[in-house]
């Protein structure tokens, strides 16, 4: 026992409190309150979706959320060797490193666009704004010099905007469907270099340089934000466009879908299930109090995505107003708005160069420290369980971006975006809520719901309150259950720009998906503890007092203390 305590590496830790909340403010805040948000919100029945919406937070979200960062700041590891509580959660270890390699090889694809897109802001006019260019088709219909109507599109068929045309053409130069890969696009291959260098820069020293790190690429995109909406509401059309994206539909909340959407919004913006929060967790000092860390975080994610929407849409009530399309015609969704639609409006607005470029400034800061944190948390976990590796960190995490990179060229070919969509819809959804589904099982039912609030007590020096404990034990479960049944039995086959992707391709997809399950154990194992020596001298002696006084509950949790008690007594 003793040997193994002293063989661990020491473990960093942030340098305050302040390093923390903004990892973790960045790891949640991502593109997706930006992009997904907006329009889900609008089309789930505008103010009334907040209802589920904040439902859904409190009772799912903030729990799962605590229950992870307390994971890995009581254990002080990464989501390996952390899962010692119990050998069911080795596998969910595994599972989520390979999920967030899967993730993490394409993600860093997604704000690799906006650098794309930089490079074409500094011209006089924005190429996306007018049809003249090379990859220009004669379907391509100018929007800003005069009204369309709903007619002309009713009337003619495969007509797209310069945007649309610019993004598909120009910076992916896509292939017709998933069957032609196609070769490797250069500019966006070298863009994502520049992508995973930007990554590997920012966790080469682990916490010591992504603490830093955080001070600017969490708290600008903020900046930014507020400076777009402050453009957008001044905006003509703007307030049309709001209140689309505002106005209560009171009917839609007896649509089960909708709260199934709320639920899954929330699940998938947080991050609980990848392992980035355990491992924020797991560099924090063990007496912090990440109680009030897990409660704030997640509410200003939310308010984050609300805010996000009234910027996107007081843009597209603009574009609205400028084009005579209705709103709803407008409005999309994921990579279309912000990609399309978004730049599309930006190039109606005076001086267009310089929204653009905040724009996808903005984008690129919002997908960089969530990839940062995801990367990270391989690392760190890969460290912990092989100790010697922590001698060459810098070397190491070279070789996990070097790999990552090498995995992500596919993404970067001519169909690089079906591939993208492909996995983004299989590895990151059923495997994700599947991982923490596990989690809770296993907190509530196997290593005992009473057990693990004893254990952050003590670490918080705090009584936790009944939510907790019901939230962690039935209602996380119960919720995480139908997410998971809603997810698979509702999962219509999968289509980009309204081209269905072939049986193959969806078989590759569901595979990619199973190679995240884990397997089913169900008892406790005698390592799990705080991996700081003092720490677990001081809890097995709490616990074991504890035992004392229930002497007629003295089980195997206790007998494991117990042992652990007489070893660690005999160290000086």
């Amino acid at each position: 026992m003793k040997s193994d305590l002293s063989s661990l590496p020491i473990r960093d830790k942030w340098a305050n409190k302040t390093e923390f909340l903004l990892s973790c403010l960045g790891y949640a805040i991502g593109i997706g309150n930006v992009w997904r948000f907006p329009y889900l919100c609008y089309r789930s029945g505008g103010g009334a979706f907040l209802i589920p919406y904040f439902l859904m937070l409190f009772t799912c979200g903030i729990p799962l959320f605590f229950m992870e960062t307390s994971l890995g700041q009581f254990s002080s590891s990464g989501i390996l060797t952390l899962f010692k509580i119990s050998p069911i959660f080795k596998g969910a270890g595994y599972a989520m490193i390979i999920v967030n390699v899967i993730v993490s090889s394409y993600f860093t694809t997604i704000y690799t666009y906006p650098i794309n897109f930089l490079f074409y802001c500094f011209q006089y006019e924005l190429p996306w704004s007018n049809c003249k260019n090379s990859w220009n088709t004669e379907n391509c219909v100018e929007v800003g010099f005069h009204k369309i109507n709903s007619t002309i599109l009713k009337n003619s068929t495969g007509i797209v905007t310069p945007a649309d045309e610019f993004f598909h053409k120009e910076i992916l130069h896509l292939s017709p469907s998933i069957n032609e890969t196609g070769s490797i696009v250069w500019n966006l291959f070298l863009c994502n270099l520049f992508s995973w260098l930007a990554t590997y820069l920012c966790i080469m020293k682990g916490i010591k340089t992504v603490g830093k790190t955080v001070y600017f690429t969490a708290t600008f995109p903020f900046l930014i934000l507020f400076i777009l909406f402050i453009r957008g509401v001044t905006l003509p059309g703007a307030w049309e466009g709001i209140k689309f994206y505002i106005y209560p539909q009171w009917g839609q909340l007896t649509n089960l879908k909708i709260w199934a959407d709320a639920a899954i919004q929330i699940f998938f913006s947080l991050g609980p299930g990848w392992g980035g929060l355990i491992s924020l967790g797991s560099f924090n000092e063990f007496k912090n109090n990440n109680r009030r860390d897990s409660i704030l975080v997640p509410i200003i994610n939310c308010c984050t995505s609300v805010f996000a929407g009234f910027v996107v849409f007081s843009v597209i009530g603009f574009m609205s107003h400028e084009t005579g399309l209705p709103v709803s015609t407008v409005a999309t969704a994921g990579p279309g708005l912000a990609f399309v639609t978004y730049p599309q409006a930006i190039s109606l607005m005076p001086v267009p160069q310089l929204w653009a470029v905040l724009f996808f400034l903005m984008l690129f800061f919002l997908g960089l420290d969530s990839q940062f944190v995801q990367l990270e948390a391989i690392v760190a976990s890969i460290i912990d369980e092989y100790p010697v590796l922590s001698r060459h960190k810098m070397k190491m995490t070279f070789g996990v971006v070097f790999a990552m990179t090498t995995c992500s060229t596919l993404y970067v070919t001519n169909g690089g975006m079906y591939w993208l969509q492909l996995f983004d819809w299989y590895s990151a959804s059923i495997g994700v809520i599947l991982i923490c589904l596990v989690e809770v099982i296993i907190i509530g039912w196997i290593y005992g719901i009473n057990n693990f609030v004893k254990d952050i007590e003590f670490m918080i020096n705090e009584k936790l309150g009944k939510y907790w404990i019901i939230s962690w034990k039935f209602t996380n479960p119960v919720i995480l259950t139908l997410l998971l049944y809603t997810t698979i039995a509702y999962n219509s086959k999968i289509s980009y720009r309204g081209e269905f992707y072939p049986d193959w391709a969806v078989n590759v997809g569901w595979c990619s998906c199973g190679v995240s399950r884990v397997r089913v154990a169900s008892h406790c194992v005698k390592e799990w503890g705080p991996a700081n020596l003092d720490d677990l001298k001081d809890w097995v002696i709490c616990v074991q007092i504890d035992r004392l006084k229930k002497t007629a509950e003295f089980d195997v949790h206790g007998s494991m203390q117990h042992e652990q008690f007489v070893q660690l007594s005999a160290i000086d």
